[in-house]
C-alpha cells in the first residue's frame, strides 16, 4: 500500500523550544557572574588585576593616557588571539593524528584545574567575606570531590544530562569571573577581537574550527571539547543502527523516499511480468494499455530519484559543517567559550551599574536570537559571538555615555522618578 511521504522536519518546527533551552543556561551563567562580581568586587580580597596570557604585552596603569591604554589593549588582544589560534591548530593536528584519548585527558585536566583551583579560590573569597565556619580538611575534601565529579560529568555520557549541563555552566561562570578581573580596556578590546576571531575561524575555508568540524564529520566522531548541548542525544532508530543519529537530517528524509520508491516499484514491475507473448487475440491491445498505464509510474519514479539526488547533494553540503551549530542528535550546540565571553561582557558592565547590565543582557539575547534564526535557515555551523558581542558593546557604550546622562538629567529636574 502506497503511503504519502512525510514532510521533512526542520529546526524551524521547534525553534521556540531550542531558543529557550539555550537562553536559559546562558542567562543563568551571566546571572551568577553578575552576583560574583557584585559580591566580590567591593571586597579587598579579590581586588586588583590578574596577570595572565591576556596581559602579556602590556600592563595597564591608571597613570597611562587613554590612547596608550587602547594601544596596549590592542597588543594584548592580538597576542591572546594569536595564542588561541596556534593552540586551536595544534588541537586540529592532534585530532587529525587520532590522538583522541590525549585530547580527552587534556580537556579533563583543564576542567579539573578550573573547578579545583579557580573554584577553590572563589570559594575562599566567599568564605572570607561571609565568615563561613569550615576547617581546611573538610574544605579540601569537598573541593576535590566537586572537581572530580565535574570532570566525570562533563566527559562521561552515562552521567545525568542536567548534571553535565550544570557543571558546564559552573565552568563557564568561573572562567568568566576571572576574565572580568582583567584591566578594563584590555577586556573590551579582547571581546571585540575574539568576536572577529570566531567569525573567521568558523566561516573561512581554512579556519581552524571549520577544519576541526569537517574532520569530525568525515570520520563520524565527536569532537572532544567543552560544548553545551541543548538537549540529550535521542535514539529513535536504535533498532536499525544501534548508535547515535549522526546523520539526523539525512535519516529524516530517507524513510519517506524509501517508502515512496517501494510503493512505485511494485506497480511498475507488474507490466513486465505480464508482457510475455500470448495467444490471446487481445494481447496486443492489453500490452499497449499496460504500457500506457506504466508510463506515468515510470516518469514518477524518475522524478523521485532525481529529487532524492538533489536532496542528498544539499544535505551533504549541510552535513559538512554539522557539529558546531547543530549537534549529532539534531540539537543545538553552543561552545563554552560563548558562555564565557557573554558573561564577561555582562560582568564588566556590572562593575559600573545595573542599568548597563540590563541593556547588555538584552543586547546579548537579541544577538543570540538572531544567530539561532540564521542557524535555523542555513542549518550549518555559525559563529555565536559576533552579533551578540558587537550588540552588547554598542549598547554598553550607548547606555553608559548617552542613556545614563539623559536619565540622570530627567531625574534631577523631577521629570522622571
Amino acid at each position: 500500500m502506497a503511503q504519502n511521504p512525510r514532510p521533512r522536519s526542520s529546526l524551524l518546527d521547534s525553534l521556540g523550544e531550542e531558543i529557550v533551552r539555550i537562553v536559559t543556561p546562558v542567562s543563568i551563567c551571566m546571572f551568577l557572574v553578575v552576583i560574583l562580581v557584585s559580591v566580590l568586587n567591593s571586597s579587598s580580597s579579590s581586588s586588583g588585576s590578574v596577570t595572565s596570557i591576556a596581559t602579556i604585552a602590556y600592563s595597564e596603569t591608571d597613570s597611562d593616557s587613554s590612547w596608550d591604554k587602547f594601544v596596549g589593549a590592542l597588543l594584548n588582544s592580538l597576542a591572546f588571539v594569536a595564542v588561541v589560534t596556534v593552540v586551536t591548530f595544534v588541537l586540529v593536528l592532534l585530532f587529525y593524528l587520532r590522538c583522541t584519548k590525549f585530547l580527552k585527558l587534556y580537556m579533563g585536566f583543564s576542567a579539573f584545574i578550573v573547578l579545583g583551583f579557580m573554584g577553590g579560590e572563589v570559594s575562599l573569597f566567599l568564605i572570607q567575606d561571609f565568615s563561613i565556619p569550615i576547617d581546611c580538611i573538610a574544605f579540601f575534601l569537598l573541593l576535590f570531590n566537586f572537581a572530580v565529579v565535574g570532570v566525570l560529568a562533563v566527559f562521561m555520557s552515562k552521567m545525568a544530562i542536567f548534571v553535565t549541563q550544570g557543571y558546564l555552566v559552573i565552568i563557564g561562570m568561573l572562567v568568566a569571573y576571572w576574565f572580568t578581573m582583567l584591566p578594563e580596556w584590555t577586556t573590551w578590546v579582547l571581546l571585540v577581537a575574539m568576536a572577529l576571531y570566531d567569525l573567521a575561524a568558523v566561516l573561512l575555508p581554512v579556519g581552524p574550527l571549520r577544519l576541526l568540524v569537517e574532520l569530525a564529520i568525515s570520520r563520524d566522531e565527536d569532537i572532544p571539547a567543552l560544548v553545551y548541548e541543548a538537549r540529550p542525544v535521542t535514539h529513535h532508530d536504535s533498532g536499525n543502527n544501534g548508535g547515535n543519529q549522526r546523520r539526523v537530517w539525512r535519516e529524516r528524509s530517507e524513510p519517506a523516499t524509501t517508502e515512496s520508491e517501494n510503493s512505485v516499484d511494485r506497480p511498475a514491475t507488474v507490466p513486465n511480468s505480464n508482457s510475455m507473448p500470448d495467444s490471446h487475440p487481445h494481447s496486443a491491445s492489453v500490452s499497449d494499455r499496460e504500457t500506457s498505464l506504466s508510463a506515468p509510474l515510470l516518469e514518477r519514479r524518475a522524478s523521485i530519484e532525481s529529487e532524492r539526488r538533489r536532496e542528498d547533494a544539499a544535505l551533504g553540503d549541510n552535513l559538512a559543517l554539522e557539529g558546531m551549530g547543530l549537534g549529532s542528535s539534531g540539537a543545538i550546540k553552543l561552545g563554552l567559550g560563548d558562555f564565557i565571553f557573554y558573561s564577561v561582557l555582562v560582568g564588566r558592565a556590572a562593575m559600573y551599574d545595573f542599568m548597563t547590565v540590563y541593556a547588555c543582557y538584552l543586547a546579548i539575547m537579541a544577538g543570540l536570537g538572531v544567530t539561532l534564526m540564521l542557524l535555523a535557515f542555513y542549518q550549518k555551523a555559525l559563529p555565536a559571538l559576533p552579533v551578540s558581542v558587537l550588540l552588547g558593546v554598542l549598547f554598553y557604550i550607548l547606555t553608559r555615555f548617552v542613556l545614563e546622562i539623559f536619565i540622570v538629567q530627567l531625574s534631577s529636574n523631577l521629570l522622571m522618578f
